[in-house]
């Protein structure tokens, strides 16, 4: 006869986020081990510090790009333009502010159009790319691979056609506050991602949009005979994406001050689908986890802190961060969740 103990640890193994909270537990302790101040957060000018503020702080932007692209993937889609999506959103954002300081009067900040105007217009032509992929996708037909594959490559050169090749620095301290200011003592772009989760949450756990796309993911010819409109959710789903990409854009130029068409976001699609893969979204749709996305990004960023932190060398950085993803992905399928399933209730027999 089986334990309670042992029923609830069955029970949580078998949730899609309890091996990313493991393994964000020990990657933590790891950096603990190595860092006995690393759980430590101080306060100055009302502001916390500490490692884990930074951690939190630098995965925002792949926090949200990761939320927009579980949808896309929940529908059995991808989209590998999210970083060039990026670069563009900064670039229209940084080419408004314009990249002149204005010293006259006295005056330190410069700006060609209120910031308001900047922040609507970048999120609108990120979402307008998203759209565009959706267009592709939805009502074309054409593979999703080969219809963000497109923007991958030309949004690049869209970003650095709007910013002619040069890399915009920003002189406007207001548009600093989305990447770095502080808000009840928090990074404001935290707030940003729980303004983003907490509306996806609300979308797709509180209505049946949920239900929809993991219909229309695990069988989007059955979703569309039950009454579906699988095409709509397809191209909102992209259409989101994009904004959320063009958030992103936002946050990275604010939190460097500039512009870089050529490598902001640059490699962003890659470590967003990681943290979907790793956060117990499945790549053949149907059935996701947000919440899971945003743990996935977050073992990413700690993953890469750790990394810098232990004084491993570069050239093998992006070797230990593929080695951790494979094991927390074999562990996340499917066939492993079973088997250790089925050898818990072996143990017990015996």
């Amino acid at each position: 006869m089986s334990s309670p103990t042992s029923e609830l640890l069955r029970g949580l193994a078998k949730k899609r986020v309890f091996w990313p909270l493991v393994t964000l537990a020990l990657l933590l302790l790891f950096n603990l081990a190595f860092n006995p101040q690393f759980f430590s957060i101080t306060i100055q000018e009302g502001h916390l510090y500490g490692s884990l503020i930074d951690i939190l702080n630098r995965a925002a932007p792949l926090m949200i790009i990761a939320m927009g692209l579980t949808l896309v993937i929940a529908t059995h889609g991808i989209d590998i333009s999210v970083g060039a999506v990026v670069a563009i959103s900064g670039a229209v954002a940084a080419t408004m502010i314009g990249g002149q300081l204005d010293l006259s009067g006295g005056a330190q900040d410069a700006t060609r159009y209120p910031l308001l105007l900047v922040i609507v217009v970048s999120l609108a032509v990120a979402m307008l790319f998203g759209m565009w992929n959706g267009m592709l996708i939805s009502y074309f037909g054409m593979q999703p691979i080969i219809a963000t594959l497109i923007l991958l490559v030309t949004g690049r050169g869209v970003a650095q056609l709007i910013t002619e090749g040069q890399i915009i620095t920003i002189y406007y301290t207001p548009y600093f506050f989305i990447g770095n200011g502080f808000l009840a003592g928090l990074p404001f772009s935290l707030f940003i991602v729980a303004a983003v989760l907490a509306l996806l949450l609300l979308l797709t756990r509180k209505t049946a949009l949920g239900l929809f796309i993991e219909a229309v993911g695990l069988n989007p010819v059955a979703a569309r005979f039950a009454g579906v409109r699988s095409r709509a959710i397809i191209f909102w789903a992209y259409a989101f994406c994009g904004l959320c990409a063009g958030i992103a854009g936002l946050i990275v130029s604010s939190n460097v001050k500039s512009a870089d068409g050529n490598n902001a976001g640059l490699l962003f699609e890659l470590d967003a689908i990681l943290a979907v893969v790793l956060g117990g979204t499945a790549l053949n749709g149907g059935r996701f986890t947000l919440v899971g996305s945003v743990l996935g990004a977050l073992i990413i960023q700690t993953l890469t802190t750790t990394i810098y932190s232990v004084g491993v060398p570069p050239e093998v950085t992006l070797v230990v961060k593929a080695v951790v993803v494979f094991l927390v992905s074999i562990l996340q399928s499917d066939k492993v969740r079973n088997r250790i399933a089925t050898l818990g209730k072996v143990q017990e027999a015996l």
